[in-house]
């Protein structure tokens, strides 16, 4: 069938946005990455926009001989690891029980978590919260505190609600308890949600920067999220120069000549660092976000 004319300037003013809008999605991320791949002291010329100027690696050569950056990463890995797995597994279960309508006073326990997602105590009592606690300074306290998310729990809820009644019955006929019903019934039956809101927490754990930043004072439990917010707001980049020189200042000046390495330079090549890793998980999940949001989005 043959589109008129109108239908071909709409469908090519669409295209045209589509493509604006790519750009402009894809370009700060691009621009750091030529940033991190040209000499340091070129870029502060200015001008670098699609392509280095003068390539060079050494900008990822001082991130990665810097000890901390790879501590950071292991702590990083760590923290989505138990996070996303703590977090699914009781978001998920409380879901599961808020979504049975034998489940005595449902809806009062609903009211009060969406009240949580409106009102919160504030910042002071929950740093206070967490000191009581004994978590501050500790890993626990990038973990535990998250550990259940409301929209998350809406969202299972809702798609646990649209499974068929008689799956749990025909597992009740066999003597399956409750649990082995979650595990051995519903859990398989729920991937494409599973995998959505696994990646979201995984994400939102790895770019958190904030919780460490207020709790933690210890620099060896600093995840990387943490350790390049304070390189892109401290004095950081300067300290891992000096480390890869060993504080020698005629090494660092023989850099400096040698126009390869600067702050910014490697403040992107940090960022380039830390970003990748997560990103490289979307591919494999893709498949699953548009099934797994919107069949868990039907219902209210």
């Amino acid at each position: 069938m043959s589109m008129s004319t109108g239908e071909k300037v709409l469908q090519f003013v669409i295209y045209v946005l589509l493509i604006l809008l790519g750009f402009v999605t894809l370009y700060p991320f691009w621009n750091s990455l030529v940033i991190s791949l040209n000499a340091g002291s070129d870029t502060s010329m200015g001008g670098i926009t699609f392509w280095p100027r003068v390539f060079t690696f050494d900008n990822y050569k001082i991130v990665f001989e810097d000890g901390r950056m790879g501590h950071a990463f292991l702590l990083s890995i760590s923290r989505v690891l138990l996070g996303t797995l703590l977090s699914t597994l009781f978001t998920s279960l409380m879901a599961y029980g808020l979504s049975k309508r034998h489940t005595m006073f449902r809806n009062q326990y609903m009211l009060f978590c969406v009240f949580t997602m409106f009102f919160q105590g504030g910042l002071i009592p929950f740093f206070m919260l967490n000191r009581d606690l004994g978590l501050q300074n500790t890993f626990w306290v990038m973990v535990i505190p998250g550990i259940v998310s409301v929209w998350n729990m809406i969202v299972f809820r809702t798609f646990f609600m649209e499974l068929p009644d008689g799956l749990e019955e025909s597992a009740k006929i066999d003597g399956c308890s409750d649990f082995g019903i979650f595990f051995r019934i519903v859990l398989p039956v729920s991937g494409p949600v599973f995998a959505t809101l696994s990646l979201f927490t995984a994400v939102y754990h790895w770019n958190d920067w904030f919780t460490p930043a207020i709790f933690i004072n210890n620099t060896e439990l600093l995840p990387a999220s943490a350790v390049l917010q304070q390189i892109l707001n401290s004095n950081l980049a300067t300290e891992m120069l000096n480390q890869a020189t060993g504080g020698n200042a005629a090494a660092i000046d023989a850099m400096t000549k040698a126009a390869t390495v600067t702050n910014k330079s490697l403040s992107m090549a940090t960022m380039i660092v830390a970003t990748v890793p997560i990103m490289a998980v979307y591919p494999f999940l893709q498949k699953y976000f548009v099934k797994g949001v919107m069949v868990g989005s039907l219902k209210g």
